[in-house]
């Protein structure tokens, strides 16, 4: 017989089995009663388990000096290490500095008429929407479909069911890059103009996206025309004011890993903003003799998410927006815009910042959304229609040049 079958026949196989031996907690000598008892009322109760070891640790007294410098240390090790791959800084001075772009020109030679471009977006990011923003004030949204992608867990886009990559489907922005020719192993930043007949990034640099957005238009775009050749010059130069003090500004402030890298940033953009409320209140636009412009796109998807996410989450609290009159104004005026609102996602924006930036909003709380911020508040009259569009040259001279030396 085999072993197997002898195992199978084995009366004691069918035997009734004794009970196995009861399990006992034994306390080790020299515990306290009171310590098992206090692990036991752990397991018995309603409080989350951290919290209750907490209780039987150090009572309800606070944790232990040694404890809180500890975790200190280690936290501000773990959010400088994090810190240096999503903002980059100075070594030396701890001042944010931005990583340049991989595509910051149109790509030559330049989509033809015709070409199937596709422009990706993110609600959240400035620079996006200054792109989704041209497109809707010029009409071309029949011409040049968009993807929205949104923030991952991670902080890369990605798309969702809700939110696909209508080109594709591809999951994440960055298999989009992925597919040029020659591939890429870049960040995979928003904005980005795809050419979908020749499978590449013809920019994804925002300023230079809205420029070319701009020589898209045709005689039927309702005769609006926010870069043109009488006022490009100057557009330029306002954006060279904007741009570093305002724009990167807020983010110099919000990323700064020194204090003195986050005193100076600060400083340079209330300046920037002072300067900027004295030339509103004079002007209905920031180009002379000029209606809305490139300029007034650019300053305006910083102004939208100063109050809701600038202020609180990356301290530019000297003032909030809402204390400045004729930008408050301003800002309001371009919202109400033809096709402008809906550009804005204020609940996208929150969520997109508070929600994405871990090393700045560990806890992952959205706030709630400033009174200021509503759509209601939004609409709001803001009676700059009498306002004169043309200053006087020698006096727009001045301002320039009073901009140039906020950021000089």
């Amino acid at each position: 017989m085999s072993p197997i079958a002898a195992h199978r026949a084995s009366p004691a196989m069918w035997s009734p089995q004794p009970p196995p031996p009861r399990l006992q907690l034994r306390r080790p000598a020299g515990t306290p009663l009171h310590s098992s008892r206090r692990l036991s009322r752990i397991a018995a109760s309603q409080e989350d388990p951290l919290t209750a070891l907490t209780r039987v640790l150090w009572g309800r007294a606070l944790p232990p000096s040694q404890l809180v410098l500890a975790v200190r240390h280690g936290w501000t090790s773990a959010w400088r290490l994090l810190m240096r791959q999503l903002a980059p800084s100075d070594p030396a001075t701890g001042a944010f500095t931005r990583t340049p772009s991989r595509f910051p020109a149109v790509a030559q030679p330049a989509p033809v008429p015709g070409a199937r471009l596709h422009l990706y977006v993110g609600l959240p990011c400035p620079w996006a929407h200054r792109a989704l923003l041209v497109r809707a004030l010029l009409g071309l949204g029949p011409r040049l479909p968009v993807s929205v992608a949104v923030p991952g867990d991670d902080g890369a886009w990605s798309f969702t069911p809700e939110s696909p990559d209508a080109l594709y489907g591809s999951r994440r922005l960055r298999d989009v890059y992925a597919a040029r020719r020659g591939g890429y192993e870049g960040r995979a930043s928003v904005p980005m103009l795809w050419d979908a007949d020749r499978r590449e990034v013809v920019c994804n640099e925002s300023i230079e996206i809205a420029k070319f957005l701009c020589t898209l238009v045709d005689d039927g775009a309702g005769g609006l025309d926010l870069w043109p050749p009488e006022h490009r010059e100057e557009i330029d130069r306002w954006y060279g004011v904007i741009y570093p003090s305002v724009n990167n500004g807020v983010y110099r402030c919000g990323f700064a890993q020194s204090q003195a890298a986050y005193d100076a940033a600060a400083g340079e953009l209330f300046d920037a903003l002072d300067m900027l409320e004295d030339h509103l209140s004079g002007s209905r636009y920031l180009c002379a003799g000029a209606g809305v412009t490139l300029a007034d796109v650019c300053l305006f998807t910083t102004l939208i998410r100063f109050d809701l996410v600038y202020n609180p989450l990356f301290r530019c609290s000297r003032r909030k927006l809402v204390e400045y009159p004729s930008l408050h104004a301003y800002m309001r005026e371009i919202y109400q815009l033809p096709g402008a609102a809906e550009t804005c996602d204020m609940a996208a924006i929150a969520d997109g910042y508070f929600g994405t930036l871990f090393p700045l909003n560990p806890g992952g709380i959205l706030p709630v959304v400033p009174a200021s911020c509503s759509r209601e508040a939004l609409m709001k009259p803001h009676g700059r229609e009498a306002m004169p569009s043309v200053a006087a040259a020698a006096a727009d001279g001045r301002q320039l040049g009073a901009a140039a030396s906020v950021v000089g």
